[in-house]
């Protein structure tokens, strides 16, 4: 048997396997945790601080430009140092940060904690991403790794769980209680082994004394970089509309569609509590008729998906469309979308071709955020929802020109 026939047999533990989604799932989950708790406590943080409107504005800038720039520098490590360590690192950092919120006692000291806690806890995605499907076994990759990515919403239960649960101690307390299953998690994690595929190409580098060059991801024309320009532009426009159909999404709902601070709390929480069947659901449908078909329906279906929203009126209809809304914005697309991330790349670069996309998510947050800020001073919501929700999706079309990748293969024979 071969090197990659070796390496292609990687994650057949079957016990090993199961352990290793389990530890991934509850990593990304805490990383929601992290992130979604933040937006939980923010009006009793803004209170507590006496934080403008105009400086959690610069609170939310510093987050996503930590986000951004912690995500790439973990992206090119996990090429140079290790998936594993870099794991660590982020779960480490994420846990330290987490807790020292509760001692932040102004508001540049509250910039500066959280912005370092959500940049590395974000960047959990392009380990995990890159770590677990490495290890997995390649018949029904997509579909285990979807596992992991169904962690998000695990995560939003548990950020709500807790704030109900705990948050008339105050928002410190909250915080601070945290960093007890993040810690958990780190410990678990001590056991989970290298990616073999990256220390066999570390070997190789060693005894050829080469690295593996950012020329190749960037500089170098060949499938590499068009498969990089194609998912870049098509997770920004994600991201761009993502912040009208997800973040600013219960706000638009009892601002414009009449419904109660309840109704559209009551809708959220039905829609996520579903959301993690419909990120297996999306792994399944991934393995079936193939990652970038199921990417580039979920794509094909948001703007109709969104348009509708915008000028339904019946409550019944809003509630349908926007729980499939968020299904196909949030499990369909994430499963299928990341699992092929990590199949489009070769080991020597795919830590940081993954770390750039997710840096691009994060770029299409910003555009999102900007975009709406801009349209919502013009005063029409109309055109603020379709230049945000249904024109910043059409990017996302973009995808049908990838190179489709058949599910089921080792990622020795899915990458240049």
């Amino acid at each position: 048997m071969n090197t990659i026939q070796k390496l292609g047999h990687a994650g057949h533990d079957t016990r090993y396997t199961l352990y290793l989604i389990i530890v991934a799932c509850a990593g990304w989950a805490l990383a929601s945790y992290d992130v979604n708790l933040l937006v939980l406590a923010l009006p009793e943080i803004a209170k507590s601080l006496s934080i403008s409107e105009y400086g959690l504005g610069v609170l939310g800038f510093f987050v996503y430009g930590a986000q951004f720039i912690v995500t790439l520098f973990v992206g090119y490590g996990m090429d140079r140092y290790g998936r594993k360590t870099m794991w660590m690192i982020c779960m480490s950092g994420t846990a330290l940060f987490t807790g020292m919120t509760c001692f932040v006692h102004n508001f540049w000291e509250l910039v500066a904690v959280r912005a370092l806690a959500s940049g590395l806890a974000y960047s959990e995605l392009a380990v995990s991403i890159t770590i677990v499907n490495e290890q997995l076994p390649a018949k029904n990759r997509g579909l285990l790794y979807s596992i992991v990515q169904g962690g998000w919403p695990l995560g939003v239960f548990l950020a709500s769980g807790v704030y109900l649960a705990f948050g008339g101690l105050g928002w410190r307390f909250v915080f601070l209680l945290g960093v007890i299953p993040v810690l958990a998690v780190m410990l678990g994690r001590i056991f989970i082994k290298e990616s073999e595929r990256f220390e066999h190409e570390k070997a190789r580098q060693q005894e050829e004394g080469t690295k593996a060059g950012l020329k190749d991801l960037f500089l170098k024309a060949g499938d590499m970089r068009r498969q990089l320009t194609i998912l870049s532009l098509g997770w920004i426009s994600y991201g761009a509309s993502y912040v009208a159909t997800n973040f600013y999404i219960t706000y638009w709902l009892t601002t414009h569609k009449g419904f109660t601070s309840h109704q559209a709390s009551g809708l959220m929480l039905a829609s996520g509590g579903a959301g993690f069947f419909f990120y297996v659901g999306g792994g399944w449908l991934g393995e079936r008729i193939g990652r970038k078909t199921v990417v580039v329906w979920s794509a094909a279906l948001v703007a109709p998906l969104s348009l509708i929203f915008l000028y339904a009126q019946a409550d019944w209809l809003i509630v349908i469309d926007y729980f499939f809304l968020y299904q196909i914005t949030n499990g369909v697309w994430s499963a299928a979308g990341y699992a092929y991330q990590s199949e489009s790349f070769p080991t020597r670069i795919r830590g940081t071709a993954v770390g750039f996309l997710a840096a691009m998510l994060v770029l299409g947050f910003v555009t999102g955020s900007v975009l709406w800020t801009i349209m919502s001073g013009f005063g029409n919501p109309t055109m603020t929802w379709l230049v945000v929700a249904v024109f910043g999706s059409l990017g996302m079309w973009i995808t049908a020109l990838l190179r489709p990748i058949a599910p089921g293969q080792d990622l020795e024979l899915t990458a240049s």
